[in-house]
């Protein structure tokens, strides 16, 4: 017992002298430009020990006295080493400012794996749009500028990447929309609502190419499209943003609907951002009036913003506040146009709409050590007031909870479930009620080793339409990324995709300005996969750099969801017409009535196809230039050969899709002057559907017989598109140009000329875009 006693006070007595060698340093690690203190900065010393910092920038270490190496990474800045040398039982407080990194190859995004990553190491196709393009170019809407990305287009307000979807009206989204990370889609519609977001407060776009269902869940098959909006800085900061313009005349005089008096539009945005201790605000307005190039349309928006987050004193890593967004939108709008030369007048009276939008996301975040914890929640009000008998609104609420670990060595853990609830009203959904949930678990881990990047991902996400039983998808990826040498990048990735079908797809029983809309409740959820080889490679020329970006892609669909025009009569009005007794002309107009459309599934679709991106930034002479450009060419092929007879031709490619597009973007400066131009190109649209060009025909019992309006005339839903597309449909191009004079350090008068050709062009059947028109923009900043 006594020799125990000993050995134990010996022991003892050995360990007092390390513990007295123990040291403690710590600080505060910030933006060297902009003084904002900077999260979760992996500080460490020694074989990859240390800490990341909190959410106030602070990081504590305690380690051994003598001799130590601080070593600091964070993306998106240069690697920051501190040389000191400690006492026993001393307190050393080490502040470091970090320089960012301005190759285009280190832009950090957050989309790909929900945590900050190098562009060159990502495993997916991602493209970032800043906010400085959103000014430069008088962008009041943010689809318009995402309609410049390469591989993305935009059909009056819905959002294909690599030809995953094409046009339909009122249609489910297959790109998920995000602001902030959290789905801004409505509820009943999966339709994404641009406006709401505000332009003023932008601080970087990030658009991700392929199937994201894994980490994102549904609607996220095709792509995500995540806003992120900004934070204040160390100053308080007040933006006014002031445009105004005017629509020219069309290239053809027999669209100038207007006479003399040329449409105007205008707007504004304002936006202050400014801490108060641990306390950041955000707040802002936005208003526009468009008086419209197309007759009796009109759009008024009042939106605005607030941010709110407060960093516990108390709690070191808490944070916590509310965000909220709003809209109030006055518009028309019309889908048919009145005929071929009177392309901006409508067929009928305009659909007039008023639209409420809100959104409110309370969240908690809390940082320890390498942990983050953060729920987050999201309740997305919508209210559509219109004229035609097609009201309705939405209560979605959304709640995810997200929980991330740092590993040593490289990986990070990203996992977290999350709900939505959907409760819809509406006048075209059989003026019943319908709910809608879903569920999800999910999991995605990142590792770096070495010259490699890892990541794979699960979801196991479960849906449930009202009273039907809930359906459950599990959905996987992966993907990997090389470095092969010191700026060329090999990558390669895999995804499964998945979407449910939306209550606007399932139930919409509607008819306007002549074209029926009929349910589908059986509609089944699409399925699919997509995967890409891509190759990256920096360069720097001079004082050039940038980079070459070439990938090719396939994704393939199961039971995709689109909609078809047939003839889809009641299984009881055909018992009445097998009874007999109806007249030919009972049964023209019966069947007629019964015509439109109807979302179906199509069995099998394949898109494969290459883009190529081309990114560089640099100067000749004294005139700094940043040159963008992107080639898209693809095969968007339908395997379903039922499906190609409601087609405008025989070819397999799928309706509303281009084979090839190509975006070019310049800007160059001098001084205070910068002047930009852009270039848009997209193919012929070889198919759409047949009776959008042709005289209606309707087969009923394998009698086919022509369709007759209450005159007993030939039914045509778009006059003379026929003969339109066969004049223009032979593949288009646009450009557009800015002028910008930065005359003091805060206010800038800029000039943007769209469509500068004044060219005749249309996106999507009926859809005959802008003719040329100028803004004046005037900002300030104070």
């Amino acid at each position: 017992m006594n020799k125990f006693y000993y050995l134990v006070l010996f022991l003892a007595s050995l360990s007092l002298p390390s513990m007295g060698q123990e040291a403690t340093v710590k600080g505060t690690v910030t933006d060297s430009k902009t003084k904002e203190t900077l999260i979760g900065v992996n500080v460490t010393y020694g074989a990859n020990q240390g800490v990341a910092t909190d959410a106030f920038g602070n990081y504590l270490i305690k380690l051994p006295a003598g001799k130590h190496t601080l070593r600091l990474k964070y993306i998106g800045y240069g690697e920051t080493t501190r040389d000191f040398t400690i006492k026993p039982g001393e307190t050393r407080t080490i502040n470091i400012a970090l320089i960012e990194e301005t190759k285009l190859l280190d832009e950090v995004v957050v989309s790909a794996g929900k945590h900050e990553q190098k562009l060159s190491e990502v495993t997916v196709s991602v493209d970032i749009i800043k906010s400085k393009t959103l000014e430069n170019t008088n962008t009041t809407s943010i689809e318009k500028a995402l309609n410049q990305v390469p591989g993305v287009t935009i059909y009056q307000d819905q959002a294909s990447i690599r030809g995953g979807s094409g046009y339909s009206y009122g249609a489910g989204s297959r790109v998920l929309l995000l602001l902030d990370d959290l789905p801004l889609l409505t509820g009943s519609g999966g339709e994404a609502k641009w406006w709401i977001i505000p332009v003023e407060n932008i601080d970087q776009i990030e658009i991700i190419k392929g199937a994201s269902s894994a980490l994102y869940g549904s609607s996220a098959m095709n792509g995500v499209i995540n806003v992120r909006s900004g934070w204040p800085s160390s100053k308080p900061e007040t933006k006014v943003i002031g445009y105004s313009g005017i629509y020219g005349n069309p290239a053809r005089k027999s669209n100038q609907w207007w006479g003399e008096n040329n449409p105007l539009f205008s707007g504004y945005q304002i936006l202050h951002s400014q801490k108060f201790g641990n306390f950041d605000v955000v707040a802002s307005v936005n208003f526009l009036s468009d008086n419209d190039y197309r007759e009796d349309v009109f759009t008024k928006n009042i939106g605005g913003n607030f941010k709110t987050r407060y960093r516990s004193k108390k709690y070191e890593g808490l944070s916590y506040g509310i965000n909220g967004y709003f809209l109030r939108r006055w518009a028309s709008s019309f889908l048919i146009w009145k005929d071929k030369d009177s392309v901006y007048s409508p067929a009928t009276s305009t659909m007039q709409k008023t639209n409420t939008y809100s959104v409110i996301d309370p969240f908690v975040v809390y940082y320890k050590g390498n942990n983050r914890h953060a729920l987050k929640g999201r309740i997305f009000y919508t209210d559509n007031d219109i004229n035609t008998a097609q009201s309705n609104s939405d209560l979605v609420y959304y709640g995810e909870y997200q929980y991330q670990h740092v590993f040593p060595k490289g990986l990070v853990l990203n996992s977290g479930l999350s709900g939505t609830y959907c409760s819809s009203n509406s006048e075209i959904y059989g003026f019943t009620k319908h709910y809608s949930s879903a569920s999800a678990l999910f999991a995605q881990i990142d590792k770096k080793i070495k010259r490699w990047s890892l990541s794979g991902g699960a979801r196991f996400e479960g849906f449930r339409d009202g009273n039907m039983p809930m359906e459950w998808k599990p959905v996987f990826r992966a993907g990997i990324n090389y470095q092969l040498l010191k700026q060329t990048f090999i990558r390669s990735s895999i995804g499964q995709g998945y979407r449910y079908p939306t209550i606007a797809e399932r139930y919409t029983a509607t008819s306007s300005e002549g074209i029926s809309v009929f349910p589908n409740p059986s509609l089944t959820s699409e399925t699919g996969w997509s995967g890409e080889i891509a190759f990256k490679q920096g360069f720097g020329i001079s004082n050039w750099k940038g980079y070459i970006d070439i990938a090719g892609f396939i994704s393939e669909y199961t039971n995709m969801i689109e909609f078809q025009f047939g003839t889809y009569v009641p299984d009881e009005v055909t018992h009445a017409f097998e009874q007999g007794g109806f007249s030919i002309q009972q049964l023209i107009d019966t069947i007629t009535r019964y015509s439109g459309f109807k979302a179906t599934n199509i069995p099998k679709v394949r898109i494969y196809g290459v883009d190529i991106t081309l990114a560089s930034k640099g100067a000749i002479g004294n005139f700094p230039i940043a040159f963008l450009a992107g080639v898209t060419l693809m095969e968007p092929r339908d395997l379903d050969t039922l499906s190609r007879a409601t087609k405008t031709t025989d070819d397999p490619i799928l309706k509303y899709r281009f084979r090839s597009s190509a975006k070019i973007d310049a800007e160059i400066s001098f001084r205070k002057v910068s002047a930009g131009i852009s270039f848009n190109y997209f193919s012929n649209m070889v198919n759409i559907d047949k009776v959008f060009e042709d005289q209606i025909m309707i087969t009923y019992n394998g009698r086919t017989v022509p369709a007759l309006d209450q005159n007993h005339q030939p039914i045509y839903i778009f006059p003379g598109l026929k003969e339109y597309r066969a004049e223009h449909n032979k593949g288009e191009y646009f450009f557009d140009a800015r002028l910008s004079w930065q005359f003091n350090a805060n206010s800038k008068l800029s000039v943007i000329v769209k469509n500068l050709l004044n060219r005749e062009y249309m996106i999507r059947p009926g859809d005959v875009q802008a003719p040329r028109n100028i803004a004046f923009q005037y900002s300030f900043l104070m």
